[in-house]
């Protein structure tokens, strides 16, 4: 089955799930437009009433992953040249994401397994996030040699926090379930077996509340977090993506996809 982003739609709850178990549910390019698409869907529809987002079970049907990150086997293709490297981040990318930030209804993440980079981003669009004791976070890209890109840092460091953020990025931590609890950063770590029954009630219940209420609720969230662009902050977006063409980047991608350790020059 091709890597996808599902939409199921029952009565007023919409389930989006994350579709690409061979590789642990990792976003290939076209999820990311799927991603998109299906919010802008999703937000279009006056009927609906909440969201929950998954990874795809594994290919046992047993627990899966959220997701494990970006699809490197494809980065090869567009990371090494500069504008297309831009696009991909400010285009399929932040798009995708930015449609989850756009959506008016309470989203909830149901988070197993492997929640690494593109996953910490995905999850950090949804306003409500529990996860198994087995979940595991982080977002360890200095081993391939490029940094997040700075929409998306700004996101992270958001949601899990600053510091947070800088461990997982400037020191590729992975961090447990537990540790993300305490850091403010998910709501409750249930036991594996027990956490798509606690996320199909929660969403139950949303679905019994005002949904209008919750549509301005998430119009005035969206307008008090927003912050005005600063000129550093253009001049930023403006150079960000220079180090497509490095040895550094080439080098932490290739070593990746050639299954060997990096080498990266000092």
């Amino acid at each position: 089955m091709s890597a996808r982003v599902l939409l199921q739609v029952t009565g007023a709850l919409a389930e989006v799930t994350l579709s690409n178990a061979a590789k642990f549910n990792a976003m290939s390019r076209a999820m990311w437009r799927d991603l998109r698409a299906v919010f802008t869907q999703i937000q279009q529809n006056p009927q609906l009433r909440c969201v929950v987002v998954r990874g795809a079970p594994g290919r046992d049907g047993g627990a899966g992953h959220f997701c494990a990150g970006g699809d490197i086997s494809e980065y090869a293709a567009f990371r090494f040249d500069e504008a297309s490297l831009r696009a991909f981040h400010e285009a399929d990318v932040w798009e995708g994401l930015q449609a989850m930030l756009d959506c008016d209804l309470p989203i909830i993440a149901q988070i197993e397994g492997n929640c690494m980079g593109a996953g910490v981003e995905v999850a950090s669009c949804c306003d409500l996030r529990f996860a198994s004791d087995a979940a595991r976070f982080g977002a360890p890209i200095a081993r391939l040699g490029f940094p997040m890109a700075p929409r998306e840092a700004a996101l992270v460091a958001r949601c899990v926090g600053a510091l947070t953020a800088r461990e997982m990025l400037l020191t590729a931590a992975v961090l447990d379930a537990p540790e993300l609890k305490q850091r403010g950063f998910l709501n409750q770590v249930l036991p594996t077996a027990e956490l798509a029954a606690h996320v199909q009630a929660l969403a139950e219940r949303t679905l019994h509340l005002a949904p209008q209420a919750a549509r301005l609720n998430k119009q005035a969230l969206r307008i008090l977090e927003a912050s005005t662009p600063t000129p550093a902050l253009t001049d930023l977006l403006a150079h960000c993506y220079q180090y497509a063409a490095s040895d550094e980047h080439r080098e932490g991608v290739m070593a990746f996809v050639e299954k060997r350790p990096a080498r990266f020059a000092v």
